[in-house]
């Protein structure tokens, strides 16, 4: 079975850093499939921040984050989203989705398959 499980959130303060990891399992042909995160505050649309290929790590940011969010990934199957110089404006219910690999540079969030309905809840406050 197809699973994409988020873990890591919690809280954390202005400046502050963050890891979430993304478990994956139950997929095929893997590598021709990117690992994106999406983030969602309640009442706006899902934003797609950052995207990296299973095939050879090419990774995709959103301007929102560029220079302060990294991802990469394990060979047991985990993607990660190293979050650093954390503002308030980063909280938001964080998700992670998989697509075809092509589809990484563009982020939209409908050409995604996820669980959306699980995510980890990020909050940065003082």
């Amino acid at each position: 079975q197809e699973s994409l499980v988020e873990s890591g959130g919690g809280l954390v303060q202005p400046g502050g850093s963050l890891r979430l990891s993304c478990s994956v399992s139950g997929f095929a042909l893997l590598e021709y499939l990117g690992i994106a995160w999406f983030r969602q505050v309640l009442g706006k649309e899902r934003e797609g921040i950052s995207c990296i290929s299973m095939n050879d790590g090419s990774t995709y940011y959103a301007d929102s984050v560029k220079g302060r969010f990294t991802t990469s990934r394990d060979n047991d199957k985990t993607v990660y989203l190293h979050m650093n110089r954390l503002k308030p404006e980063d909280t938001a219910v964080y998700y992670c989705a998989t697509a075809r690999t092509e589809f990484c540079e563009a982020l939209v969030a409908d050409d995604f398959f996820g669980s959306w309905g699980q995510g980890t809840q990020v909050t940065v406050s003082s």
